[in-house]
């Protein structure tokens, strides 16, 4: 396993850390690989970072245990103020139709791919209504103490609220690679397309035709620009955030890696983040 300083200049680090003039915390994982999986780590890998959007697959992760147990149905109405006929399994894959950050309803569900915070808090109010439980406690009971994420906190909205440090969400980075605690069938279909064909715009990166997300996930697919690598494939699914964070899962390369800094997204990860990805690729 490799942990450079990335305070200093070392052949060891990464190229395109060098390029955040900030702290950041890099880890990169391989289920098959030996010590834990862990095969690189770059700056304070324990320190609290905030997550915004990479909050989502996390809360959709623990979605998906209430479906296994069949507290909640993919195709159970979405109900108000959804628009009619959105299903849970629309606001998992932002096709309902609901506006990014109001309840406005801007097309007919299954019709159009609309990135929606929003989506994902009526998920969070339909999560805690099946399960009987307050959403905090039930992420937490059925994902983040099963795996061990000790410094994970989603306090807030399900959308963008959580925080934690790079170290433990490289734990559910291996969850998503090799799922326990979800059944394999409905990981499968969670990590790929739902309505491949949609059209939708992807935050900071403009509009995508096909723009693929899966339950909670976003689908690399063919987009272009896009935030991973030019080396990896279109099975690579994961999610990034305003907060400057990511985590992917490359299923063909065999690679997940997270990514948590301490400035907001911007040019400097739009321009380094690709560069980054190839280079995880290649280690």
């Amino acid at each position: 396993m490799i942990t450079p300083d990335t305070s200093q200049t070392d052949s060891a680090i990464l190229p395109a850390l060098a390029d955040f003039p900030f702290p950041t915390a890099l880890v990169v994982t391989d289920v098959l690989a030996t010590d834990g999986g862990v095969l690189y780590e770059a700056g304070d890998v324990d320190e609290v970072f905030p997550f915004a959007s990479v909050t989502k697959p996390i809360v959709a992760w623990s979605a998906l245990v209430a479906v296994d147990r069949g507290l909640l149905d993919l195709g159970a109405p979405a109900g108000a103020p959804a628009p009619d006929g959105a299903t849970i399994g629309h606001l998992l894959s932002h096709s309902s139709g609901i506006a990014t950050d109001s309840d406005e309803h801007l097309a007919a569900p299954g019709s159009r791919r609309i990135y929606s915070n929003r989506g994902i808090e009526i998920l969070g109010d339909r999560l805690e209504e099946a399960t009987g439980t307050p959403l905090e406690t039930w992420v937490e009971t059925t994902v983040l103490e099963p795996l061990g994420m000790a410094s994970v906190l989603i306090p807030g909205s399900p959308a963008h609220s959580g925080e934690g440090s790079a170290r433990d969400l490289s734990l559910f980075a291996r969850e998503l690679a090799a799922p326990r605690l979800v059944s394999p069938a409905l990981a499968e279909r969670a990590c790929a397309p739902v309505l491949p064909s949609l059209d939708g715009v992807l935050p900071g990166y403009g509009r995508q035709s096909p723009n693929p997300f899966g339950l909670g996930v976003e689908v690399r697919g063919a987009k272009s620009p896009h935030w991973t690598g030019t080396g990896n494939s279109p099975q690579t699914f994961g999610h990034f955030g305003q907060a400057g964070s990511f985590i992917w899962v490359d299923p063909v390369a065999g690679r997940q890696a997270v990514f948590l800094g301490a400035e907001p997204f911007g040019a400097v990860h739009r321009r380094a983040w690709p560069a980054l990805g190839d280079q995880i690729l290649a280690l």
